[in-house]
C-alpha cells in the first residue's frame, strides 16, 4: 500500500455527500440506504477514515452536492433522471437538517469545500480540480456516497484529470448490493489504482506505537 504519511503533503481526502439526508437516521435517503450501509458499516467507517487523516495531518477536501433551492430544475430544457428524482424528493434542501451535513464531518478551518455539483461527478462544473491543483495535490483517497453515482462519477473524472485515486470500499454505500458490486467489483476497479478497507487505510495513517 501508499505510504500515505510520506506522501501526505500531496495527499487528499476526498469526503463526498456526507449530508443527513444520506447518512443520519431520519434523512430523506436513510432508509433506501440503510441496509447496505449499516451491513459494510460505511458511517462509522467514514468517520474512522476522516479522524484519522486529520490526525495524520493530510489535507481534507469536501464535493458536495447541489442542495435543492426552490425554482431549481423548473426552466432547464433537459433534466437527468437523477436529477429529477432529487428535484421530487427535495434531497439536500438548502437550509433544513437534510441538505446539513452529519455532525463530526463538518469541514473545518483550511480543508477544502468545492463548489457544489449539480449532478454527479465533484469535478464537473466546480473548482475542485482547481483547489487540488494549487494546493499542491494529485494523490486522493475516497469516501462518502453514492458509490454508483457519485463516488463512480467522481473517480472517472478525477482520472482523466491525471490523479492517483484510492476508493475505501467499505466507506462507501448504494440503495442496492447489485449497484454497489457494479460500482467496486466491475466499473471502479478500471480506474482507482487501490480499493482499500477502512482499517488498512486507518492503519497506515495511524503512527506505529499509537
Amino acid at each position: 500500500m501508499t505510504d500515505w504519511l510520506r506522501d501526505r503533503e500531496i495527499t487528499a481526502l476526498l469526503v463526498v455527500d456526507p449530508y443527513n439526508d444520506f447518512i443520519s437516521e431520519g434523512g430523506k435517503v436513510w432508509e433506501r440506504l440503510r441496509g447496505v450501509a449499516e451491513a459494510n458499516g460505511c458511517v462509522p467507517h467514514m468517520q474512522a477514515v476522516l479522524d484519522a487523516a486529520r490526525g495524520a495531518g493530510l489535507h481534507i477536501a469536501y464535493a458536495l452536492h447541489h442542495r435543492y433551492r426552490p425554482g431549481d430544475y423548473e426552466t432547464w430544457k433537459y433534466v437527468a433522471p437523477i436529477q429529477r428524482d432529487a428535484w421530487r424528493r427535495r434531497t439536500f434542501e438548502y437550509g433544513t437538517w437534510g441538505g446539513e451535513l452529519r455532525p463530526g464531518f463538518e469541514p473545518q478551518p483550511g480543508d477544502i469545500v468545492a463548489q457544489e455539483h449539480w449532478c454527479s461527478s465533484g469535478f464537473a462544473n466546480t473548482d475542485l480540480d482547481q483547489q487540488l491543483k494549487v494546493h499542491g495535490l494529485h494523490r486522493l483517497i475516497v469516501i462518502g456516497l453514492l458509490a454508483n453515482t457519485c463516488i463512480e462519477a467522481t473517480v472517472r473524472f478525477a482520472v482523466e484529470l491525471g490523479y492517483d485515486v484510492t476508493v475505501v470500499k467499505d466507506a462507501v454505500a448504494s440503495l442496492s448490493e447489485e449497484e454497489m458490486h457494479a460500482a467496486l467489483e466491475v466499473n471502479i476497479p478500471r480506474y482507482a489504482s487501490a480499493l482499500v478497507t477502512a482499517d488498512e487505510i486507518v492503519a497506515e495513517l495511524t503512527p506505529r506505537g499509537m
